[in-house]
């Protein structure tokens, strides 16, 4: 994950950590505005995404429409914050939910140099798959080619990164389901079931900690 971020432009590596360690979707990164950055708090709400529509770009709601709050780790933050100051949140004005909806402007964390919008095609063909390579993750295409096309290739790789992480750190699933936007945790639990620690792990670290207390106590 790291050394994917480390081989994205620089305009570009903070939107690892909103996947990552937030749990972002790629077009909630793309349209994530200044105001849902709560800082204060230590949250982010996810309000909207850009999503293209016949080949054009519109703010819409996140997927199944459903807004969420996710937590705001501080070193996300403290990303997020590094980022802001280098490169300046901008205004951008697309049509909400529809092509002849209103425009809508929102102050976007990223945006390309004149102020447009990040394009899912192009970020990904010229950004995130070079950075694979880079990283080796993937392999380089041949001259002519273009790079391998797969599911665990995009950015929702990121998401399975923050699962896996929560999972693993003992997090519920009703809370991992409400910070992903799932519709519910049974489609949590059958899509990260293969992440989740075994129970005969779980079951011995548990006893194991309250023999571990025990003794300290003792001792």
């Amino acid at each position: 994950m790291f050394a994917v971020r480390s081989a994205l432009p620089k305009q570009y590596q903070t939107m690892v950590h909103l996947g990552s360690g937030c749990g972002l979707r790629q077009g909630e990164v793309f349209g994530l505005a200044e105001e849902h950055v709560r800082f204060d708090t230590g949250w982010l709400h996810v309000a909207n995404q850009v999503k293209v529509v016949n080949g054009r770009l519109i703010f819409g709601l996140p997927k199944r429409g459903k807004e969420r709050d996710v937590p705001l780790p501080r070193q996300v933050a403290h990303v997020l914050r590094e980022h802001a100051k280098e490169f300046s949140p901008v205004d951008v004005s697309l049509p909400w939910l529809k092509l002849d909806g209103p425009l809508v402007t929102k102050r976007l964390l990223f945006s390309l140099k004149g102020g447009c919008t990040v394009r899912r095609t192009d970020f990904n063909t010229r950004a995130w798959k070079s950075a694979l390579v880079q990283a080796g993750v993937i392999p380089e295409p041949k001259e002519g080619e273009r790079h391998l096309a797969a599911r665990e290739h995009g950015m929702h790789a990121l998401r399975h990164f923050y699962a896996s992480v929560l999972l693993d750190a003992g997090e519920n699933i009703k809370a991992l389901s409400h910070y992903l936007g799932h519709p519910d945790p049974g489609f949590t639990l059958r899509v990260y079931t293969h992440l989740m620690p075994s129970s005969d792990a779980r079951t011995r670290k548990a006893v194991d900690a309250i023999y571990t207390l025990h003794k300290v106590r003792k001792e």
